[in-house]
């Protein structure tokens, strides 16, 4: 049981927040419109790896990786994290792209 891979996962997290606070990018921007994205995002993605893990594309690897908690068979706890970090750094991207190409509202 390791949870080196979920800290990792954590701190990122965190310097993505710590950046959107900075520039409102995302979450900061807009917190409600930015829950609804980020939620509605992960369980596409969650929907994506479930079905996946159905048709035995998707498998848990590395166990000695992981925490050891499983959501569901083959869906490790770490997995909702990622796809939180995925999410967010789109979303974040889009935000910062918009603001570097000019067509972000003016504040």
């Amino acid at each position: 049981m390791s949870v080196l891979y979920l800290s990792a996962l954590l701190v990122s997290i965190a310097g993505l927040l710590v950046l959107d606070a900075r520039w409102r990018l995302f979450v900061f921007a807009a917190p409600l419109r930015a829950l609804v994205v980020l939620v509605v995002g992960v369980l596409g993605f969650l929907l994506w790896d479930l079905a996946g893990i159905g048709l035995g594309i998707f498998f848990e690897g590395r166990p000695a990786l992981l925490v050891g908690i499983d959501l569901a068979p083959e869906l490790p706890l770490e997995e909702v994290f990622f796809l939180v970090l995925l999410c967010l750094t789109a979303m974040e991207s889009y935000g910062l792209a918009r603001r570097l190409l000019g067509s972000g509202r003016s504040r």
